[in-house]
């Protein structure tokens, strides 16, 4: 039987700790129902009645009808969460001390365990020019620790091809749930957009996080500058000065460009930034969607 690398194990084990730390402090500061997360599904209107909480009251029906109706919502047993990471050679950049895979792979394993804290089922698959690996789904209590070392062997050399990827995933994820997706999304936006229009369109309910480095949204180079090429594209010297409003303006262009295609599906989009508090930042998010 070959020997565990200490090198993987001690990543594994990380990858534990930092996915337990990120959410535990949104874990504490809500009530402690196990269905008060993803697996909680709007199902319909009623009027309001005496007595009722009134938390639920829809202010935008009453907004439209000046009249009281609450949300009523049923509850998904056995939710099925997917979490899709970019593996591809990109997400190894890193200004700091993480990298985009880092990053992605720590947000991926807070949600894993966010979900399996509600007694539901998560799986991961990583991608890079095609599925990597594959964990089906699953509720048991090894499961995070098992997401986790699937994780732990990536990023891999060439580019993502994620809209390609994602439309195979989608037809191999079985009933409808909810798919996680971690990239920094360097491909063409209409491929891009074309993947998760198909995971939509069987029904998942869809998280895009944009895991970006700091140095790439902000673009702090002043010498000149090698910059090297990943997958496959060439090394360039040049001028950051000189090239950095353009360079911005079309970071901007397509982070907006993915934007956009997210609001028209109804795909919740979050940023990610490898300098920022990755707990503080899901916390924001769950926060925002549980007020949705």
């Amino acid at each position: 039987m070959p020997v565990p690398d200490p090198t993987v194990l001690a990543r594994i084990d990380r990858l534990e700790l930092e996915a337990r730390q990120a959410v535990e402090g949104y874990l504490s500061g809500r009530h402690r129902s196990p269905r008060h997360g993803f697996a909680v599904e709007f199902a319909q209107h009623r009027e309001y009645a005496p007595g009722d909480d009134i938390k639920h009251i829809d202010w935008k029906v009453f907004g439209r009808t000046e009249r009281f109706h609450l949300k009523q919502y049923e509850q998904e047993t056995n939710l099925v969460a997917w979490l899709l990471v970019d593996a591809s050679e990109s997400m190894a950049y890193g200004s700091g001390s993480r990298t985009k895979y880092d990053l992605a792979c720590g947000a991926a394993a807070a949600m894993c365990y966010l979900v399996l804290n509600q007694t539901d089922a998560a799986g991961v698959a990583t991608l890079a020019g095609g599925v990597r690996a594959l964990l089906r789904p699953s509720g048991q209590v090894t499961q995070l620790r098992e997401v986790c070392r699937v994780l732990a062997d990536g990023p891999f050399p060439g580019p993502a091809r994620l809209g390609p990827v994602l439309n195979e995933l989608a037809g191999r994820t079985g009933r409808r749930g909810v798919v996680f997706v971690f990239s920094d999304l360097l491909d063409d936006v209409p491929d891009i957009l074309a993947g998760l229009q198909h995971l939509r369109y069987q029904k998942h309910d869809v998280v895009l996080f944009h895991t970006l480095d700091a140095a790439e949204l902000d673009f702090p180079f002043r010498n000149t500058t090698l910059f090297r090429g990943l997958e496959g594209l060439p090394e360039i010297l040049t001028d950051p000065p000189g090239v950095r409003d353009s360079y911005l303006k079309a970071l901007g262009d397509h982070v907006a460009a993915v934007e956009a295609g997210c609001r028209a599906m109804e795909v919740d989009y979050v940023r990610l930034r490898t300098d920022a508090d990755l707990g503080h930042e899901l916390a924001a998010y769950l926060q925002k969607r549980r007020g949705a």
